[in-house]
């Protein structure tokens, strides 16, 4: 469905943009329907980079992003099928206007012809698909409304759209525990319906919890991928042994992740500079965990 081949991103720098800096390098993974993929990464790795290439809010500077076998061109009939929530809700509604409003202008854009009355069914069925109340949160401003259910909010009007893949950016960074177990709940019950999700996180036990694939991105390139439980289970790249390491865990002191002396993929990588370990487990060479 979703398919990004060898994809590189570079902004301009410096005065008058005379030098540029590579913030995704030959990126290449794919997603496909009702499948949740994980993109984790430290701050500035690139992940929220690929996912604004994704929805089109950045173009590519070389290489392919595909959606459903077309090159992606955003507008109005490619975001009835691919729909982004981002990590700070509040940011995502005008607090001048009630926070329905959002729903108002999927009306006007995409089904202006829809009767009043059978639109406004629709609506309440799409929040309780999210749970949430609409008598509770329709008509309240946005401040009026917590974090949690703004983000359910977003995640109600993309599913008014039928929409076959959410890219969901950071989206439990702002939210409580128990509030960010319940939306994650909420991606997991729409994943079973066949809702793709692209799910973008520096959190590694959220990332573990919901994808079933995981990607690791390093300084803009993919290190290691595969099966999230072997990613997790059997990390082969050091930057991975490294951020699981640094997970916290109670009545356990921190270990640092091992210095690697050799390393045995260097050199054999394909043209993404990844090597198939074991069936379905990619990893790159070691000295990416390093260089720059």
């Amino acid at each position: 469905m979703l398919r990004l081949h060898d994809v590189t991103k570079e902004f301009r720098v410096g005065a008058f943009g005379g030098k540029s800096v590579a913030a995704v390098k030959g990126v290449s993974f794919e997603v496909v329907p009702g499948e949740v993929v994980s993109l984790i990464g430290e701050s500035g790795s690139g992940k929220s980079t690929i996912g604004r290439m994704i929805l089109g809010l950045n173009p590519v500077t070389s290489g392919s992003i595909t959606f459903d076998g077309l090159p992606v061109r955003a507008g109005k009939e490619y975001y009835r099928r691919v729909q982004g929530i981002f990590q700070d809700p509040f940011s995502s509604f005008n607090p001048v206007f009630k926070a329905d409003r959002v729903f108002s202008m999927i009306k006007e854009a995409y089904y202006p012809s829809v009767p009043e009355a059978e639109w406004r069914e629709r609506i309440a069925t799409s929040l309780r698909d999210v749970r949430l109340n609409p008598d509770q949160v329709l008509g309240k401003y946005p401040h009026q409304l917590s974090g949690g259910q703004l983000q359910r909010l977003l995640i109600a009007r993309a599913l008014l759209l039928d929409i076959k893949l959410l890219v969901a950016d950071e989206i439990t960074s702002m939210l409580d525990a128990s509030t960010r177990i319940d939306v994650l709940n909420l991606l997991a019950e729409l994943k079973a319906r066949g809702l793709s999700v692209l799910y973008i996180t520096h959190d590694l036990s959220l990332g573990n919890y919901l994808a079933e694939r995981t990607l690791v991105l390093r300084r803009g390139s993919v290190v290691e991928m595969g099966l999230t439980e072997r990613v997790f289970g059997d990390p082969l790249h050091p930057y991975t042994r490294e951020l699981l390491s640094a997970v916290p865990r109670l009545h356990t002191a921190w270990d640092d992740a091992a210095p690697v002396e050799t390393c045995v993929y260097h050199d054999r990588g394909g043209s993404d500079g990844l090597v198939e370990a074991e069936p379905g487990h990619f990893v790159a060479c070691a000295r990416l965990a390093t260089c720059s």
